[in-house]
């Protein structure tokens, strides 16, 4: 195996016979430095393959031009969605993004926060892992003055700048919804009330069906981690119920999708036996049998938001500046699962 040593500046100047500083500075773009050392100096780092040390570059000017993105998983279109906007918004500015993945564990969430401060990133944008509830590491960013961006999963405890839809509101849109579509006894499998968004999407959904007389009962308000296998596995409970649901509203598409599978594997019809309806607007729920009614949460314009408002935290690092919480309004996208009433 090749233990091929790696260039540093010290072999280029050896090349050239100038100073290690003279090719920092050449590599650099010094004004100090001439046209014809600079054009050398890049030749031979290119001839010898050098790589600079991002890092020790970082220390020594206090800016990596980095930012660092953790989402709960890479596999959502929601957040690839976010990530693909957040990026594009940042390279225009000369920024980089580095991106991590808690695969919704607080460990690795953890450890990707702390991989992030180590290279030195000039500031964070975040969703939070489902596990997480201790905000300590989160904490940890703020007390370093690195500007942090929460987006979709937040805690307002924090007191940082936070991107997302009104998901109170949205519960309020679903439950209307399938009340208009002639729904009587709503069950709602939802994420764990310690995750912000999610419980406001419970208090929206307790809410709305108060407000229109529904039944509430414990039977039917669930809490998951809104995986696939959890969708499954939650519609098999409702369905052991003595008096089913006649819709259910899933806090998330894939679950949304188990949920579909158990229902197709019994024959169930939908939406004239149960209604179904998801969260987040995957692509999949367009092309499912029946196709999934869903809610947009925007993705495009979450990640767009959340790279301009880090860009406006760096712009005036010395001053202390309001908060900002953008809100946006989800929309209803009515498909097949829940439509009793086709145009």
């Amino acid at each position: 195996m090749s233990n091929k040593k790696k260039t540093t500046i010290k072999d280029i100047a050896n090349v050239l016979n100038i100073s290690p500083a003279a090719v920092s500075k050449a590599l650099n773009d010094d004004s100090r430095i001439s046209e014809k050392t600079k054009e050398a100096v890049k030749q031979i780092a290119k001839n010898l393959n050098y790589q600079p040390n991002l890092l020790a570059s970082a220390l020594r000017k206090g800016k990596s031009n980095l930012v660092g993105v953790i989402v709960p998983r890479t596999n959502s279109n929601f957040f690839s969605s976010v990530i693909q906007n957040i990026e594009e918004v940042l390279n225009k500015k000369g920024y980089n993004i580095i991106i991590t993945q808690s695969n919704e564990s607080y460990k690795k969430e953890c450890s990707n926060i702390d991989a992030l401060l180590f290279t030195q990133v000039d500031g964070i944008i975040a969703s939070m892992a489902n596990e997480t509830i201790n905000l300590q590491y989160y904490e940890k960013i703020k007390s370093k003055g690195i500007p942090l961006i929460l987006f979709d999963r937040g805690e307002n405890d924090l007191n940082v700048d936070y991107i997302g839809i009104n998901d109170y509101d949205s519960s309020h849109l679903i439950i209307e919804h399938l009340i208009d579509q002639g729904c009587k006894r709503i069950a709602h499998i939802g994420g764990y009330r310690h995750t912000r968004i999610f419980n406001n999407r419970i208090k929206g959904y307790i809410d709305a069906v108060k407000k229109h007389h529904l039944p509430l009962e414990n039977e039917l308000l669930l809490e998951s981690s809104l995986t696939i296998e959890d969708g499954r596995e939650k519609m098999l409970q409702l369905l052991a119920l003595e008096n089913r649901p006649d819709a259910v509203y899933i806090s998330a598409d894939y679950a949304a999708l188990g949920a579909l599978q158990v229902l197709n594997e019994n024959n169930i019809k939908v939406p004239e036996d149960i209604a179904l309806v998801g969260f987040g607007n995957e692509p999949f729920t367009a092309m499912t049998t029946p196709s999934i009614t869903s809610i947009n949460q925007h993705s495009d314009n979450i990640g767009k938001q959340a790279a301009l408002t880090f860009l406006e935290r760096v712009k005036n690092p010395g001053i202390k500046q309001t908060l900002n919480k953008y809100i946006l309004n989800a929309e209803l996208i009515v498909r097949e699962s829940s439509n009793r009433k086709p145009s």
